[in-house]
Formats: structure tokens, C-alpha cells, sequence
């Protein structure tokens, strides 16, 4: 990136839902916690996703799949990364997205795709350990502590290289939704943070 000084990073955002990560990242944006840096495109799965429409009404350029489209994996990415580089996107953030990346987008962004999964990895990752899933499987496996992190996306599911990571306690009165909300506002704050951190470290080499 031999203009990031002149310019800020472009970041892409993908979703698949109501957006709470990427609330939390434009907050963090407009509020100076993450600088350097603008969203120029959300792009989602699923057409009625609740986050797409909270980023176009931000004023923020949203895409959303068709569901042929976004049911097919090879067109599915290819769509996304036509969007992306029509965007002239920086890095990729997984922002609650909960398809698996191809190759197609892998080899477009190497080091520049990140993920925020909730919990403490390689803990409870993997194929299949998504949302409600992984902290059903952190309450059933008995752990006192969960959390979540921020690592690279790469073609081993939730096994890239870990940027950062926020601990969270577990209650003794837990359910799979009071743990949830908890980690969720620790990842609030944590993928801002790891976003900051990760885009310096790259852009400043």
C-alpha cells in the first residue's frame, strides 16, 4: 500500500446479519478509536439482513446477494470479490459472516482478511462453531472462562494466525444467551482495537 499514507484504508465489511461488529466498528471509527480508516463497502448474504439496511441507512455503500447467488459457493465469492475490488477495498473484516471463505477471496486478500469468532481460540472453533453453538459448547464442556478473538482467515476454518483476544468469565447461572451478550460486548471492543493494531503493524512495513 504505497499511498496509505495519503489515504485511508478501505475496509470491506462482510455480514450476515443484524451487524452488531460492524455497529460497533463505525462507532469506533467516528469516535477516533479506529483511524486511518473509512468502510467503503458492506456487503451480506443474505438481502434482508438487518445490518445491511442500518449501513445504508449510515449512507454507507451496502451490496447485498441474491439468494441464487449467495447459495452457490463459487458465485457466491465471486460476487463478493467483484464488489470488493470495485470498492478498491484494503483488508476484508469478517463481521459476523457465517459462510466459508473460498479460495477465490483468500488469494485476493492474503493477510488481509480478518474474522472476530467467539470464543478463546483454538477453543471451540471449527467448522460448525458458530454463534449460539459455541457457547452452548463452552457451557456443556463446563469452562469457567470463554472470550473471543480476532485472528487471520486462511483455508484452515478459525486457524489463522490470533491477533488479539478478550477473556470473559463464566457464571454459574449462565445460559448459551447471557454468555453470549457478554462476549459480544467484549468483541465490541476488541475488534476495533485488533483492527487498529493489525492494519499499523501492515501498513507501516
Amino acid at each position: 500500500m504505497t499511498d496509505s499514507v495519503s489515504r485511508k484504508v478501505r475496509l470491506g465489511v462482510l455480514i450476515s446479519g443484524r451487524g452488531s461488529n460492524l455497529i460497533a466498528l463505525h462507532k469506533a471509527i467516528q469516535h477516533g478509536k479506529l483511524t486511518n480508516a473509512e468502510i467503503s463497502v458492506v456487503v451480506s448474504n443474505r438481502m434482508d439482513a438487518k445490518g445491511l439496511k442500518w449501513a445504508s441507512d449510515q449512507g454507507l455503500n451496502t451490496v447485498g446477494l441474491s439468494e441464487e447467488s449467495a447459495r452457490k459457493p463459487s458465485l457466491r465469492d465471486h460476487a463478493i470479490l467483484e464488489r470488493l475490488l470495485h470498492y478498491k477495498v484494503d483488508f476484508v473484516l469478517l463481521a459476523g459472516y457465517d459462510r466459508i471463505i473460498s479460495s477465490t477471496l483468500l488469494d485476493a486478500f492474503p493477510g488481509r482478511m480478518l474474522n472476530i469468532h467467539p470464543s478463546l481460540l483454538p477453543a471451540f472453533g471449527g467448522p460448525g462453531m458458530l454463534g449460539r453453538a459455541v457457547h452452548e459448547a463452552v457451557l456443556a464442556a463446563g469452562e469457567q472462562e470463554s472470550g473471543c478473538t480476532v485472528h487471520l482467515v486462511t483455508d484452515i476454518v478459525d486457524g489463522g494466525a490470533i491477533l488479539g483476544q478478550t477473556r470473559v468469565s463464566v457464571l454459574a447461572n449462565d445460559t448459551a444467551d447471557t454468555l453470549a451478550e457478554r462476549v459480544l460486548n467484549a468483541e465490541h471492543q476488541l475488534y476495533a482495537e485488533a483492527v487498529q493494531n493489525y492494519i499499523h503493524r501492515v501498513t507501516v512495513s
